[in-house]
């Protein structure tokens, strides 16, 4: 078996791969054929798909992969009569807006099940449901030295981004918002940050609202895709906004109790009970912190409706205790109080942590419970098999 492994820097990668290698296809050994591609954002490059046609023909590969998906790949997959599966592990992903999407050499793997559910209601027949996952063995590798206990130890930790650095468009937007718009965004916004579950963010942007954000920040849909202005609004500025005022605000909540160690791309972000650790590396550094927390949190993107966040599996795959807001997807394959713990307000969130500091033995027992299932039913070697099958490859 033959893999046309499209190369974008991923999360997953590694992982993956090291298992799609272990894969056997009628007892043959997988080759990988790497493909450099850049995540520019182009869906359209007569030059850049001519050379990857052409090394489609040289390897003939027996499909092609991604993670997140890609029109371009696809539209020259479909030329090339080539099977193209692709795996999205992040939301929002405006490329599946694009009308290659229904391409007939598409088989796209969505790891949040509303995403699917979009799509799948509206007849595109080459979407899959499939929740990340984990690699432990990888990450038993992983032990707490004394050196990194010392270094990694922590009450309360969170890995992930503020929202402050990057993408930043809801403070671009303000100097030229509507003052009623602004003022109703801001109404809108507290009100989601108070349910977890439901998000009627899209729902909530009126035609006019949306006129008057566009007059702000002028957005455009692609031409040759079908995504709307309130989706890009909902998800690409007001969500994200939502999510930076979440994190911060809970994260400063909890660290007037105990202290919170935080691993984030701004450097600049300061606060009282907080220690700002910077960026963390993925594959060499982030399983210390996991492994060495006694909570790990989980406070996530807000335009990820359903879906577990790769963060997730992440923690409970290197034995990690996890307290997550609510996502619906997690009842498909964990039990609350069992294998994790979710809180529904910021003074449950309080309220729990401070019960689960005080309970050790409560603890690592919900965080074991929770390993054992990821290192039986959700690891990569079990994945590549899913997706395989699923997608036809026998």
């Amino acid at each position: 078996m033959k893999v046309f492994y499209i190369d974008v820097e991923s999360f997953c990668a590694n992982d993956f791969i090291d298992s799609l290698l272990k894969y056997r296809l009628h007892g043959k050994k997988t080759e990988i054929f790497k493909y450099a591609y850049s995540n520019d954002g182009k869906w359209n490059d007569s030059e850049r798909e001519s050379d990857m046609l052409q090394s489609i023909e040289i390897e003939s590969p027996d499909f092609a992969f991604s993670f997140n998906y890609y029109p371009l790949v696809s539209k020259v997959c479909q030329k090339a009569g080539l099977k193209y599966i692709s795996w999205v592990y992040d939301n929002p992903q405006v490329a599946l807006y694009h009308y290659t999407l229904a391409n007939s050499c598409n088989e796209v793997f969505l790891f949040d099940s509303e995403m699917y559910e979009t799509f799948a209601s509206q007849g595109i027949k080459t979407v899959h449901y499939m929740p990340l996952a984990a690699s432990t063995e990888r990450l038993d590798r992983f032990s707490l030295s004394d050196a990194k206990a010392a270094k990694y130890r922590s009450k309360v930790s969170f890995v992930g981004s503020l929202y402050t650095e990057e993408h930043n468009f809801y403070e671009r937007m303000l100097p030229k918002l509507d003052p009623y718009v602004h003022g109703y965004l801001e109404g809108l916004m507290k009100s989601q940050m108070q349910i977890h579950g439901y998000n009627f963010i899209e729902d909530s942007l009126t035609e006019t609202i949306i006129e008057k954000m566009y007059a702000a920040l002028p957005i455009e849909p692609h031409k040759d895709s079908v995504e709307t202005k309130s989706y890009l609004y909902a998800d690409y500025v007001i969500n994200r906004r939502i999510t930076g005022i979440e994190r911060t605000e809970l994260l400063k909540s909890i660290a007037k109790r105990h202290p919170v160690d935080l691993y984030t791309k701004d450097t600049t972000f300061t606060a009282q009970g907080i220690k700002n650790h910077g960026i963390i590396k993925y594959y060499s550094d982030m399983p210390y912190v996991f492994k060495g927390s006694d909570i790990n949190l989980n406070i996530s993107l807000r335009s990820i409706k359903k879906g577990i966040p790769l963060r997730c599996f992440d923690i409970i795959g290197c034995g990690g205790f996890l307290l997550s807001n609510f996502q619906e997807d997690f009842l498909r394959y964990f039990e609350p109080g069992v294998d994790f713990v979710f809180y529904e307000s910021q003074n449950d969130l309080l309220n729990k942590i401070d019960y689960f500091l005080l309970h050790d033995d409560e603890r690592k027992a919900i965080a074991e419970s929770a390993y054992e299932k990821i290192k039986k039913d959700h690891n990569f070697d079990v994945r590549v098999e899913q997706l395989l099958t699923e997608a036809g490859i026998t």
